[in-house]
């Protein structure tokens, strides 16, 4: 990945697609992934034949959902790692997927303007100039296109530092984000409370311990799948708006 800082394109030491490598398969056996997707797709609302566009699209999960529960739309995905790009293509053959750095200057060609919803679904927080990558991708996006963005709040874990969160934030804080990106925020929640707030405890005390036993395989312990059934289960009765969740969802159209 590139970073812009003070106007200059330097390189982060981020390995994309070393980190899918190693923790893919743990992304996708990730409670919280469920529970972000149902975030997002009851707030997205698409209609029959929308254009949607999944910024930072990853290994395709998110996109793969939104196609199932959306036949009749078109899917887009912009991802910065080839492995990704790659695996979200078997994933998911009839979405277009495009290999980009959103943090640089963007030629959308034919996508240009081409979206009517959006999703960022966990990205923002990876980068130092999270405004930047969304101007960007508004590019692809037509005006008044609705965006649904998930960000991460709370405390860093040792295990968060690790896969590159450089930051989480405060509904007021995202919504700044949002703002400077040029899109119009309609609406920024905290949602969790409790048993997500919960389960990101239990991650924020493993610490250290977490990225080796993901690295090993280590999670799929039988202990470590039932407490991960266990929190799928429970996450179904979260509050999707309180003050108290660490988990945000925001949304907003572009102007």
């Amino acid at each position: 990945m590139t970073v812009v800082t003070g106007g200059v394109v330097a390189a982060t030491s981020d390995d994309w697609d070393g980190l899918w490598a190693d923790y893919g398969e743990s992304a996708e056996a990730n409670p919280a992934q469920e529970y972000r997707r149902r975030l997002i797709t009851t707030r997205l609302a698409p209609a029959p034949g929308a254009r949607i566009v999944d910024i930072g699209s990853g290994q395709g999960d998110l996109a793969v959902v939104l196609a199932a529960m959306f036949p009749a739309v078109e899917i887009v995905g912009l991802e910065l790692g080839a492995s990704g790009i790659a695996q979200a293509r078997l994933k998911l053959p009839s979405a277009r997927f495009v290999q980009t750095n959103l943090l640089e200057r963007q030629d959308p060609g034919d996508l240009e303007g081409w979206a009517t919803h959006a999703t960022c679904s966990e990205v923002l927080e990876h980068v130092e100039h999270p405004e930047l990558l969304l101007a960007n991708a508004a590019l692809y996006l037509a005006p008044g296109s609705r965006l649904v963005v998930t960000v991460p709040a709370g405390p860093r874990t040792a295990f968060d530092r690790h896969i590159g969160h450089r930051r989480h934030f405060t509904p007021s804080s995202l919504r700044a984000v949002l703002d400077s990106a040029g899109f119009v925020t309609e609406r920024v929640e905290a949602a969790g409370f409790p048993f997500f707030d919960l389960y990101r405890l239990v991650v924020l005390v493993r610490g250290r311990r977490l990225i080796e036993d993901v690295r090993t395989g280590n999670e799929r312990s039988r202990l470590a799948s039932s407490l991960l059934a266990t929190f799928r289960a429970l996450f179904r009765l979260n509050l999707s708006s309180t003050p108290f969740g660490w988990q945000l969802v925001a949304v907003a159209h572009r102007r």
